[in-house]
């Protein structure tokens, strides 16, 4: 729902919702409560998002995390104005690129906060 929300809504869909009935729920009033519970969590999903995006709370993480994409070779690739053949003579020059943690923990605490 996040990436929904920050990509501009829907504009030309929706969603592709179903619900099974699982394990020994076979009746039509359990697949009746399955659509109910599906509905819930999404709705419950995009309240959660609309927060996230409101507060901008993870934008610092991203910007930060994919910031790479911004200098050097980055726009080119984006921009596919560069091959494996570039690539290879790119990292030849320039080496590896420094190994640096995506925060993954942190990102998830956060988010873990806003789900509560």
């Amino acid at each position: 729902m996040y990436t929904i929300l920050k990509g501009g809504g829907f504009t030309t869909g929706g969603l592709n919702f179903d619900a099974h009935v699982r394990r020994q729920s076979i009746d039509v009033e359990d697949l009746f409560h399955a659509h109910i519970g599906a509905m819930d969590a999404f709705a419950r999903g995009l309240r959660i998002a609309a927060r996230l995006v409101e507060d901008k709370v993870l934008d610092g993480f991203i910007a930060e995390r994919y910031s790479g994409w911004n200098t050097g070779i980055g726009p080119e690739i984006e921009a596919r104005k560069v091959g494996f053949e570039e690539l290879e003579q790119y990292t030849l020059q320039h080496g590896e690129p420094e190994v640096r943690s995506g925060r993954q923990e942190m990102i998830e605490n956060v988010l873990n906060e806003y789900i509560r």
